[in-house]
């Protein structure tokens, strides 16, 4: 019988494995000085992910893990099972791993919620790994006595990557086999899935996920709704969009400046801006209140259609409300005017826009003055109001407008 080595230090034996190039020889003097020596667990993870490195090291790698004093923890557990997938093999390598050491294998370890996730999200991340992370997936929930929310988290994870892949039949298989493990669809798996299929005009079918949701008794996520609701206005199907807007309010979801922006833009890019001024309306009677750009919509749609008082009559309720506009919504009335000879109407919007200290476009000076050029009657009393006149011209412009 051999006699036992002298005991060296775990500082020493540390120094001695990591000076190693060849992890054989280091898993050697791990092995050969247990009986006297206890290894530091930094000593043992760095022979372990340095024999998990190369395949024919592997079945030394799992040996020694299952040496280990204590079970495993996620940080030595998931660079382990990287470094194995990293190996240039098909997948399969890695797939039994895992089996072995949490399914079937003796003595199975603890899947820790981290290690799972992690290795789903590098698998899914690949598209010619992401057949391995269904396996895995079918694996663990089917296999494992796995908590709800983890079995949910870890569906939603390749729900979305299947679904930002263009795989809209997958996640909707992954959607369905959720039922099958009885785990509930959360709102964050709606979105995802409404918003892929509305990436891929189902919008039908994305309308009817939010219904479902509702019956569900899950709480409605705006997002979804904006989603389904663009793409609604995007097909031209304005009045399903309008309608889905008045439902919200009657399955106690309450629309708000999004949703009815982007109503209000579908519309008036159709021109159907009268339409949208009654989307406008609704917002005042539920308290929801309009913004910079729901105006800029608006009045820009209105002044696309021709309707240029209509169009400044909004401009005035903008700035009355105490929004400044952006010079372009101003410059789309001065132009609207000078296109049907409102020449003084385009002057005085010109002057109060000067009065608000919002800078004009050479455009619109160039619309007035071309305007001015070619009506006689009217160039002393519009330059005098854009030179001397732009307080009188604020004041009056409101008076115009409302007539």
């Amino acid at each position: 019988m051999l006699p036992s080595p002298p005991p060296i230090s775990p500082a020493r034996l540390h120094k001695l494995v990591t000076s190693q190039q060849d992890p054989l020889l280091a898993l050697e003097l791990v092995t050969v000085t247990s009986p006297t020596t206890t290894p530091h667990p930094s000593t043992l993870h760095s022979v372990l992910l340095r024999l998990a490195r190369r395949r024919d090291h592997l079945p030394h790698a799992l040996a020694l893990l299952r040496r280990l004093p204590s079970p495993p923890s996620p940080r030595l557990l998931l660079p382990l099972l990287l470094a194995v997938l990293r190996l240039r093999r098909p997948p399969q390598l890695f797939l039994s791993t895992f089996n072995s050491l949490f399914v079937s294998g003796p003595s199975p370890l603890p899947l820790h919620p981290q290690v799972l996730l992690r290795l789903l999200g590098v698998l899914s991340s690949t598209a010619s790994h992401f057949p391995s992370a269904l396996h895995l997936l079918r694996l663990v929930s089917s296999r494992l006595p796995l908590p709800a929310p983890l079995v949910l988290a870890a569906h939603n994870l390749l729900i979305d990557a299947a679904a930002r892949s263009g795989h809209v039949a997958v996640s909707l298989s992954l959607f369905h086999r959720l039922r099958s493990l009885h785990v509930s669809p959360d709102a964050d798996t709606y979105r995802i899935l409404t918003q892929s299929l509305c990436r891929k005009a189902q919008v039908r079918t994305a309308a009817t996920l939010l219904d479902e949701m509702l019956h569900r008794g899950i709480p409605a996520d705006p997002l979804a709704y904006t989603t389904v609701l663009n793409a609604l206005c995007r097909k031209k199907q304005l009045r399903e969009a309008y309608r889905l807007l008045c439902l919200m309010r009657g399955r106690g979801v309450s629309p708000d400046i999004v949703h009815y922006n982007t109503v209000i833009l579908g519309m008036c890019r159709e021109g159907r801006p009268l339409d949208a001024c009654k989307v406008f309306g609704d917002m005042a009677e539920i308290g929801c209140t309009p913004n910079a750009a729901t105006y800029a919509t608006l009045v820009n749609g209105l002044c696309v259609s021709g309707l240029y008082e209509k169009a400044e009559a909004y401009l005035v309720d903008m700035v009355g409300k105490g929004l400044v506009p952006h010079f372009s919504v101003f410059h789309s009335v001065i132009k609207g005017c000078c296109a049907v000879g409102k020449v003084e109407e385009a002057a005085q919007v010109m002057s109060w826009m000067l009065d608000l200290g919002v800078i004009p476009h050479v455009e619109s000076w160039s619309s007035v003055i071309r305007s001015v050029c070619t009506d006689e009657d009217c160039i002393e009393t519009v330059l005098l109001q854009l030179v001397t006149g732009r307080r009188h011209g604020s004041s009056t412009i409101s008076s115009n407008t409302l007539k």
